[in-house]
Order: C-alpha cells, then structure tokens, then sequence
C-alpha cells in the first residue's frame, strides 16, 4: 500500500490506534475515567480524519472504496457513537472498573460500522459487519444486574448468528454463480449467471436479501427488535438503533449502487415488498406500544421501510453508474435525521427511564418536572412523525417527491396510510408529558440532570436540520 492509500483509510486507522492505546491502558492501570477520555479524544480525532481523508479518496485494494459519500457516513457514524459515549458515562454505576471493556467494545463496534460505510467488496462487508454485531451482543449483555439485558443478549446472538450464517451462504451461492466478490463484479455478471443457472442465483439473492433484512429488522423479519430494544441499557439501544442500522443500510445502498442492482426488476419487487410491509407492520404495532423503547422499535422498522423506497426510486434517477443527486440528497439527509432525532428521543429515555424501558405513565408531566428534556422529546416525536419545521419532514419530503417522481403508487400510498398512523402514537407520547398530572421526580432524573446541554444540542440539531436544510442539501448534493 501506498502513502496516500494509508491516508485514504484514517478514519479506519485511527479508531484502530484508539483500541489499542485504550486497551494498553487498561492493562497497565484501571482508571474508567480516563479510559472514558481516551475513547472520547479517540472519536473525535477520528472525526477530523474522515474530513482529512477528503483529499485522498481513491480505491484501496479491491476490499474498500473510500469517497466523500463514504466519508460523510463514516462522519455520521463517529457522531452517533460519540453520542452513546456521553449517554454511558455515568450508565452503569454496579460495574466499577468494567466499564474500560464496555468502552473497548463500543469502539470495535463502531470501527466495524465504518468498514462497512467503506466496504466495495462481500469479504470487507463481512468483516465489518461481524466486527459490529460481536461487540454488539457483549455489550447488549454487559450490566451485571437483571436478567433482561442478558436474554436480550441471547435473543440478538441466537437470531442474528442465524441471519449472519444465512447471508454467508446466500453470498457463497451468489459467488458459485459469478465468480466474483466485488460489488461491481457481481452486478456486472449476475445477469449472464441467471440465464446459466436461474436457481443458484434466485436462492443465493433469496438467503442474502433475508439476512440483510434481519439487520435492517424489517418486516416481517422484525420480532427480535423491541425485545433487543426494551431488554439491553438504553445507551445500547440509542447505538443499536442510529449506529447499526445506519451501518447496515449504508452498506446496503452501496450494494445496490455500486453494483447497479437497481437494473434487475426482481430485486426491485422484493425490496417493494418488504417496504410496504414494514411500513404498515411498524405503525400499526407501534401503535399498540405503551412502553416507549419498544415503540421506538417498531417505529424504527417502519423508518428503514420509508428509506427503502428511495432504492426502489433509483431506476428513473440513475445516471450511467452514478445517483442522481436528488437520490444522492435523498439517502444523506434521511439518515441524518433519522440519526440525530433518534439520538434525541432515546438520550431523554435514558434520563428518565434510565435502564429500564418505562411506561409511557412515567412522562406524563415531564413539561413541569424536566421542561428541556421534554421538548426535546416533543421535538423528536414531531420529527419522527415528519411534521414542518423538523428534520423529519424534509426526509419525508423527499421520499415522497421521490416516489412519486418514479410513480411508485402503491409505495406512495403505503408510506401516506403509515404515516398518517405513526402521527397518533407520536402525539401520543407528547399528550402524556403535556398532561397537568405530576409526579415527584426519581433520583435516577436527578443524577442525569447533566445531560441538559445535550438535549439542547439534540434539540437544536433537529430543529436546524428542518428549518435551515438548504446547506446540508447542498452539502450533500456535492457527494
């Protein structure tokens, strides 16, 4: 390799440098505290690097594509971990000097999301992918106390190992039938591979599409989120939920672009598919939820839903092998808000539910007890369900300019019917913080007082996102 090739990969080098100076130290001294700073210095220089590696983009050996499209989610990434560091720093009071491992892992999780942010080829992918969903299932497991966190821990690994060993074998089918790896190579020879062996190539893309689905929990490959959610500590649902989704869906669009999947009308209809039923299954179950994380499950699921609609859209925007820069806009800014407002509702759960996944009867009154926190959350609702003036609903914006742009009726009508069904249960969280019923605040919302500057950043990032957009779309039209 080249210098400039090192250069290229500096977000990926630096998270590296940042895993081992954090495990030499605590193998030298126990000191969680330090250890915290070390973790935090580490993202933020990582941050600077994905800006520095701007001028280097190019192809580093056939296992990653570094560009700025990749550059800017690999950003993204680092922020939302950045985000669950600070939710973690006073999270789990019992574990004392353990908490160096729950750093350790937050970082091999986050270095695994950014290969798959960068990955061009299925061993890259693979590797970051499995990289990710192992620190995953430790940390879902990590407090010591109670038995949820440790059988959502179960659940995810039994489940998740199923899909990963589905997606593996769907891959190897997929290469029996072209003997490539490569995005590129597989898209450019999967058409020839079909008419030489249309069932290798059905079943392979039959296994692989399950497995991704699995990642992305969309339906009707959804029932281990709100389980996962409600059982492991809430700042590993605020990184479950933003970081390995975001990951997973990044390295999904790369797939389908950088292979120009989107040319195969089959594939097309399946992803079709599993929109409309995600996005009608996650509303609907969302709206039978009175536990707020597991709402935020469901209604995850119906958001990867709404973000599918934006591959279907691709056939009428590409250009050669390039999106077109509506698409290009279209799958950043959604992300984005999706990202930052699920960071902010979930930093609010962690501040008054703490660990536990708390009935939406512990909110009511939230506006007099803790008034930053609950317009934060009023806001992260608000944007979730896409109304003006958040982020969301410039996300929403687009998908829908998109879909009916490529006159995807069915599609169209599906994301109206589910939106207009998220908007109840979304209000409905709001409703019960506005109620004039009190209660006298727990010590566990006094101790996380602190983390008011972050819920205003939050807020203010939501707000920015959907009353200024012009400059993050133009920002991300030059990807």
């Amino acid at each position: 390799m080249t210098a400039q090739q090192f250069l290229a990969l500096a977000p990926i080098l630096s998270l590296s440098l940042t895993v081992i100076v954090l495990m030499t130290q605590t193998s030298i001294r126990r000191n969680p505290h330090l250890a915290w700073w070390i973790t935090a210095v580490g993202l933020l220089i990582t941050l600077w690097c994905a800006e520095y590696a701007s001028g280097f983009t190019q192809q580093v050996t056939p296992l990653f594509k570094v560009d700025l499209w990749g550059l800017w989610f690999s950003a993204l990434l680092v922020f939302a971990a950045l985000v669950s560091l600070m939710l973690a720093r006073d999270a789990f009071p019992a574990e004392g000097h353990r908490k160096e491992e729950f750093y350790l892992l937050l970082l091999l999780a986050t270095l695994g999301a950014v290969v798959l942010a960068q990955a061009c080829h299925i061993a890259s992918l693979l590797l970051g992918m499995e990289l990710m969903g192992i620190a995953l299932y430790a940390m879902i497991a990590f407090p010591k106390d109670g038995s949820l966190p440790l059988e959502a821990a179960i659940k995810y690994l039994v489940l998740s190992a199923c899909a990963s060993a589905m997606l593996l074998f769907g891959f190897a089918l997929v290469y029996a039938a072209t003997g490539d790896l490569s995005y590129a190579g597989i898209g450019a020879k999967v058409g020839a591979a079909y008419v030489q062996n249309p069932v290798l190539v059905m079943t392979g893309s039959a296994m692989v599409l399950a497995g991704v689905s699995f990642k992305l929990s969309l339906a009707p490959f959804h029932m281990w989120t709100p389980d996962v959610y409600q059982g492991a500590p809430t700042t590993v649902t605020s990184f479950l939920a933003t970081l390995s989704k975001g990951a997973m869906f990044i390295a999904l669009t790369r797939f389908v672009i950088d292979g120009q999947l989107y040319h195969y009308p089959a594939l097309l209809n399946a992803l079709a598919a599993l929109a409309m039923a995600s996005m009608l299954i996650g509303n609907w179950l969302a709206l039978r939820q009175t536990q707020i994380k597991r709402l935020l499950a469901y209604s995850s699921t119906a958001h990867i839903g709404y973000l599918l609609v934006i591959l279907i859209s691709l056939p009428q925007l590409a250009e050669g092998s390039q999106l077109a820069p509506l698409g290009r806009a279209a799958v950043s800014y959604y992300l984005a808000a999706y990202i930052v407002t699920t960071l902010a509702a979930l930093s609010v759960v962690h501040m008054i539910g703490g660990e536990d996944d708390t009935d939406l009867d512990a909110y009511r009154g939230l506006f007099w007890r803790h008034p930053v926190q609950a317009a934060t959350l009023s806001v992260a609702m608000l944007s979730l369900a896409g109304i003006p003036l958040t982020a969301g609903f410039i996300a929403k914006f687009y998908v829908i300019a998109l879909s009916y742009d490529a006159q995807l009726w069915w599609l169209l009508g599906t994301l109206v019917v589910g939106s207009a069904i998220g908007i109840y249960y979304y209000l409905r969280v709001i409703f019960s913080m506005a109620s004039a019923a009190q209660v006298t605040s727990s010590a566990g919302e006094s101790q996380r007082g602190w983390r008011n500057p972050l819920a205003i950043l939050l807020l203010l990032m939501v707000l920015g996102l959907g009353t200024l957009p012009q400059a993050f779309i133009d920002l991300a039209s030059q990807f």
